[in-house]
Formats: C-alpha cells, sequence, structure tokens
C-alpha cells in the first residue's frame, strides 16, 4: 500500500513517528523542509532568536518513513495524485493530508500586503530583525508595534516583544517599543476561564502593553493601523510594525468533485478521520474538521493535532493489516498561555473532568512540561 503523509507539521509528524516498518506499507513523508517548526514557540524566535526547529531525518529511524523534501502545489482525490511546485506528479493508494492552516486576513483592506505572520520561522526571522533595528539609535520610523488578535498567538507574542524591547532599551539607550493588542471580541483569551484571563491581562498591563479590546482592525496601511471601537469613533494608530495573529483556515490546495468544507475552509472527516466520500484518504490537524463531544468542532491546536496523528499513525498499520479502524476520541489535557519569561497561566486537566488552574512559575513549568511530551512522543 503506497501511502503519503503530506506535511511535518504536529499531525503529520506524529503520525509518521508512530509507524513502524510493516509488511506492504509503503510511507513517503512529503515536506517542503527539512526541519519541524514548534509552531507554538514561534513567539520566542521572534523576540528572542530562540532555536525552535528539530531536524526530521533523525525522527524518522526505525519507522521504515522515507522522507521527500517538496512542496505541494495541489492535492487531487479524484485522481489520486498530488502535484509538487517542481511540477512532479506523485500517486498514492493511501493519503494523509497535515498541511496545516494559512492566515486569515478576512479581507480587511491592506492587511495581507502590510501586516506580517506568525506562521513559520521564516516569519519570525523577519519579526525579530526589525525588533533590533527599532533599537538601533539612528532608527527615525515608528516604533509602535501594532499584534491584531488576543488569542493564544497574539498574547504569548506581545509579551515576549515587552520583555525584549525592556532589555534592548535600557541596554542601548533607547525609547522602548510601544505595545498595542488590538481584539475586536469583548475580552483577550476567550479559551481560558475568567479568573485566569482576568490574571494574564493584569500582567500584560504590568508590561505596559495597551490592550484594545473590542476593536476592530478596519484597514491597514505601511505606516498605520485604523480601528474602530465598539463605541465612538474610528481611530488610526501609527505603526512601525503590523502583525497579524486573529485568524486561521485551511489550505485550499485540496481538489474533490464530493469533497465537503465547513467553517474556515476546513475538510469534513468521520469519526476515523477519514474523508467520507474518499475513503483511503485521511486528514488531520488544523485542516481536519474533527469532531468532539456534542458534535462541536475540535479545537485547531497542537495537542489535538498531535493526538489525531497519533490515531491515524496506528491506523494506517490497522488498516494494511486488515483491521478495524479506531476512531478519534478528542482529549484536552491542559491549555497554558506562557506570559514572557518565567510567567505562564493556565489549567490542566485531573481525574473526574476536574480541572486544575494555575499561573505563575508552576504554570510555565507545565507549558515545557507539555512541550517535552511531545518531543519524547516523536523521538
Amino acid at each position: 500500500m503506497k501511502t503519503l503523509i503530506l506535511g511535518a507539521g504536529y499531525a503529520g509528524l506524529a503520525a509518521a513517528t508512530k509507524l513502524k516498518p510493516t509488511s506492504d506499507l509503503e510511507v513517503v513523508l512529503v515536506e517542503q523542509n527539512p526541519y519541524h517548526t514548534f509552531e507554538t514557540r514561534l513567539h520566542e524566535a521572534a523576540a528572542h532568536n530562540t532555536q525552535v526547529t528539530l531536524p526530521i531525518e533523525p525522527l524518522l529511524r526505525g519507522t521504515g518513513v522515507d522522507l521527500k523534501l517538496a512542496r505541494i502545489q495541489e492535492v487531487d482525490l479524484d485522481k489520486q495524485t498530488v502535484t509538487t511546485k517542481d511540477g512532479e506528479t506523485l500517486s498514492y493508494d493511501t493519503l494523509v493530508i497535515g498541511l496545516g492552516s494559512v492566515t486569515n486576513f478576512y479581507r480587511i483592506p491592506g492587511l495581507a500586503e502590510n501586516a506580517s505572520e506568525l506562521k513559520s520561522i521564516e516569519d519570525a526571522e523577519e519579526i525579530f530583525d526589525w525588533i533590533n533595528r527599532a533599537h538601533q539609535a539612528d532608527y527615525t520610523g515608528s516604533r509602535n508595534v501594532i499584534v491584531g488578535g488576543a488569542g493564544l498567538t497574539g498574547v504569548e507574542l506581545v509579551t515576549e516583544l515587552a520583555q525584549r524591547t525592556e532589555l534592548l532599551s535600557r541596554r542601548r539607550g533607547v525609547p522602548k517599543l510601544e505595545i498595542y493588542l488590538v481584539e475586536a471580541g469583548p475580552k483577550i483569551l476567550p479559551v481560558l476561564e475568567e479568573g485566569l484571563r482576568k490574571s494574564a491581562e493584569k500582567t500584560l498591563e504590568g508590561y505596559g502593553i495597551h490592550i484594545l479590546v473590542g476593536h476592530r482592525l478596519m484597514k491597514a496601511t505601511e505606516n498605520s493601523v485604523t480601528v474602530q471601537p465598539a463605541e465612538g469613533e474610528a481611530r488610526e494608530i501609527e505603526a512601525g510594525k503590523i502583525i497579524w495573529t486573529g485568524g486561521i483556515q485551511a489550505q485550499d490546495i485540496v481538489k474533490g468533485e464530493k469533497l465537503q468544507r465547513g467553517p474556515a475552509n476546513r475538510i469534513v472527516v468521520d469519526a476515523t478521520l477519514r474523508v467520507p466520500e474518499y475513503p483511503n484518504v485521511f486528514v488531520i490537524g488544523d485542516m481536519a474538521l474533527a469532531q468532539g463531544k456534542e458534535g462541536k468542532p475540535v479545537p485547531t491546536t497542537a495537542q489535538h493535532a498531535g493526538q489525531q496523528g497519533r490515531l491515524t499513525g496506528k491506523n494506517l498499520m490497522r488498516l494494511v493489516r486488515g483491521e478495524a479502524l479506531q476512531p478519534y476520541e478528542p482529549s484536552s489535557l491542559g491549555e497554558f498561555v506562557s506570559l514572557g519569561g518565567l510567567m505562564a497561566v493556565g489549567w490542566m486537566k485531573l481525574p473526574w473532568n476536574q480541572k486544575l488552574a494555575m499561573s505563575g512559575g508552576l504554570a510555565h513549568v507545565m507549558k515545557r512540561a507539555s512541550e517535552w511530551r511531545w518531543r519524547a512522543s516523536i523521538q
């Protein structure tokens, strides 16, 4: 059974590293980079140039999976082909799609053209370089940083930037950056309970971050954004750097006459993460509209992507052995948000569906522990 796994993000890499050499199972992992990126730590790379990648080849030893470096251009489920940017056509018997998501700019005028993203190591490096330039004594541009979106990525980014500008300002004797966090919704970090959210908000305020909740980003130019509060008139804010973390959507490179899509362009899958109309195709990670309890869509988080990948790796081996596939049962083990340095807030799951909320250094340790568990699961 010739199998292609597309993408070495959290989902695809989990699927590949869960495999073992299996008779009649030939697997190729197709990825554009020779490394895996810890996307949940890109905010650290953007602020501090932290190393957040891991070579893929060593992780595949003993799995029977080959690595092919190529960038995917199109997936045609009706023809059972995958086309690369170089024009090569790959065929398959079974396909695992884990190509992740792209930034959703919601057609806000000028945003895609003028805002940085935080989806890749290249994005992080570009932001890091600007931060350093903005702290040079001869820098003459605006030192305002506008971060759109107060979810996990946006909040983690602004706190790291706040710590970085504090350090560079003191070291180089230049003004600190003015950091604005713009959120259309009524609060930051809507995934957290009120007590934890309030604790996080207090930390941001301590950093001097301007929190603009209930403000829609209406348009962006090269050096400004226009925001509209829920009440009152729109105002323009000068910007030296605009960074958008306010939404994602599934990549739109998978074609199929019978393919069904849901919100954010995610592909509808069944309980075993297969496309109902194309049972030889698994979709995992951000691209999959997997269902949890009560029929609610599973969040697009790294922990859920890893769960889906590990299950799919096992199901590929079951499939080739003629065994019944196991259904996906999502489980949230907790959620932690870094607030810069050794600070974090979050919760962990306890028995009997109880939650333990925590903040400060202990929450930071727990967040790091979840990353260590991820590393251990793919090695």
